[in-house]
């Protein structure tokens, strides 16, 4: 397998979950900005959306969109617990997260990341996106994860996703830093997933490990 990925991006939980799973795939490194593979060649050409995460399979079929590549992996190694079983309730809420943070998380920072050309939407879209992150810090209270005890494809996502909000470069680039000041639980689950061993892993294959 190969994983089309890009430094700091949301695609950064699906190399998470090749960590914790120790699924084998080869990672090919994306200019996310100009749509460029490692060595100049024209990412469209493999994804005409030209976004990151892609997962090419082994017959070389392609499985996009994040979460949905998050749980195909997670499926492969059920021993690692990433992903409740199919039919089960808990499966069911785990979908429930991965479509809030789809929706709620990872859109609610697209006019951030796009704050010149989204003017003074911006002004709407920050407090919203706050008062989702001050929900979720409700939801971690009394939890280690949003599952609960068990660490999930679902944090993987939040933490790449709650990095954008921490990192120096997108304060100061893209004026998308988030105050998490008063955000105790989050920030508790935040160093709690951080120090993960998969986790390090990742971050400092990203040489982000002394960044956030």
């Amino acid at each position: 397998m190969k994983l089309y990925h890009a430094t700091g991006s949301c695609s950064q939980a699906i190399r998470i979950v090749l960590e914790e799973t120790g699924i084998d795939a080869q990672w090919i490194s994306v200019d996310a900005r100009k749509h460029l593979i490692e060595g100049g060649a024209d990412y469209y050409a493999v994804n005409e959306l030209g976004y990151v995460p892609l997962l090419e399979l082994d017959d070389g079929s392609y499985l996009r969109e994040g979460p949905v590549i998050a749980q195909y992996l997670a499926d492969q190694r059920p021993e690692s617990q990433l992903t409740p079983v199919h039919g089960s309730m808990e499966r069911y809420r785990l979908l429930e997260w991965l479509n809030f943070l789809t929706s709620e998380i990872h859109k609610g920072f697209i006019p951030l990341l796009y704050a010149v050309a989204a003017g003074k939407y911006v002004d709407t879209a920050k407090p919203k996106l706050e008062s989702r992150f001050a929900w979720v810090d409700r939801q971690l209270s009394g939890r280690q994860f949003l599952m609960g005890d068990v660490f999930t494809i679902a944090d993987a996502y939040l933490f790449a996703l709650t990095g954008w909000g921490k990192a120096a470069w997108m304060k100061s680039v893209y004026n998308a830093d988030i105050d998490f000041t008063s955000l105790g639980n989050v920030q508790a689950w935040y160093e709690r997933v951080r120090n993960r061993p998969a986790v390090q892993r990742v971050l400092r294959e990203e040489g982000l490990l002394g960044s956030r």
